[in-house]
């Protein structure tokens, strides 16, 4: 693996004001509605998507435990000033994703029609089940973060959003999924080869990509809800989602300091599914990093995330 160079850190700074510029910038040729198409990349890296074709077959996992008992601590603190609704777990840690991303964009690059673009908007996207039931259904929740939101607009949003979806069902793809599903299997495969074709121009409409957590930045899986550990959530094929983070049950673990010291501390372990196409793997080390840097200073989430990373605590 090879040093960060400020030459690469320039770039990255550059990579996410061309993120939050791009709503405004003029559309050129090649680019797609909701990605701008980097030009520029680099031989090695523009020859992956040739090599490696499939997003699927380009998955590299990663699996990292991170102390969060600073966030424990700044939750409980929290709940107890009389918050219009319970601070959790999942709202920090989804905070802290979005936060991350912003500030390391090529985390929000994905390749599609054999190119490499970079997003023009960041969503994260997770599962709400109306009920804690087998048989339950599943419904979509996408959130659109810029860098003004911070983390009591991602916990209001996210309450929000899944009490309505617990009251009221399905969102709009949910609905479309439904009437696909009812289609004899010859006009099936027609509509999905034409939805292919749509997805490797980049023509598919707005209105089917802005439900369809297959075109999210991130999805997220709140495992450990359900109590249990993290897991490797595939990728797909279809659509521009190249991260898939899902999030175990928090527990307690001996950790032993730099000085020796055994100490019990709040752990949860992460399980990272990313397309390692579009960054190598110092990038996405020194990610994990700054992540596990935030979530220790969470406080730090009340401010926009567009707010500079405090890289003290190493």
């Amino acid at each position: 693996m090879r040093a960060s160079t400020d030459m690469e850190n320039k770039e990255y700074a550059g990579m996410t004001g061309k993120t939050e510029r791009a709503e405004s910038e003029r559309k050129k040729r090649g680019d797609r509605k909701d990605g701008v198409w980097l030009r520029d990349m680099d031989g090695f890296h523009a020859i992956m998507p040739h090599l490696m074709p499939q997003r699927c077959e380009s998955e590299v996992y990663i699996e990292e435990t991170i102390d969060v008992t600073e966030m424990m601590r700044y939750i409980e603190r929290r709940n107890k000033e009389g918050l219009p609704y319970k601070l959790t777990p999942f709202h920090v840690l989804v905070a802290a994703v979005a936060k991350l991303i912003y500030h390391r964009p090529k985390l929000n690059i994905f390749i599609s029609g054999k190119r490499f673009y970079q997003r023009k908007k960041m969503t994260l996207a997770f599962v709400v089940k109306r009920k804690f039931e087998d048989e339950a259904e599943e419904s979509l929740l996408i959130m659109e973060v810029n860098g003004d939101t911070t983390l009591d607009m991602i916990s209001r949003k996210i309450v929000g959003d899944a009490d309505q979806v617990r009251k009221e069902g399905g969102n709009d793809i949910n609905d479309l999924l439904d009437k696909l599903a009812r289609l004899p299997r010859w006009v099936m495969r027609l509509a999905m080869c034409g939805f292919r074709f749509l997805d490797f121009h980049g023509w598919m409409p707005e209105s089917i990509c802005r439900g369809d957590s297959n075109y999210a930045t991130v999805l997220l899986s709140n495992l450990g809800s359900i109590k249990c550990n993290a897991a490797y959530h595939h990728l797909n094929n279809y659509g521009t989602n190249s991260l898939v983070v899902t999030i175990g049950k928090i527990h307690k673990e001996q950790v032993t300091d730099e000085n020796g010291n055994v100490r019990i501390r709040d752990v949860v372990a992460l399980g990272a599914t990313a397309d390692e196409r579009i960054a190598d793997g110092f990038y996405f080390a020194k990610s994990l990093r700054l992540l596990e840097q935030i979530l220790a200073q969470p406080q730090s989430l009340e401010e926009p995330v567009k707010m500079d990373i405090d890289q003290g605590q190493q």
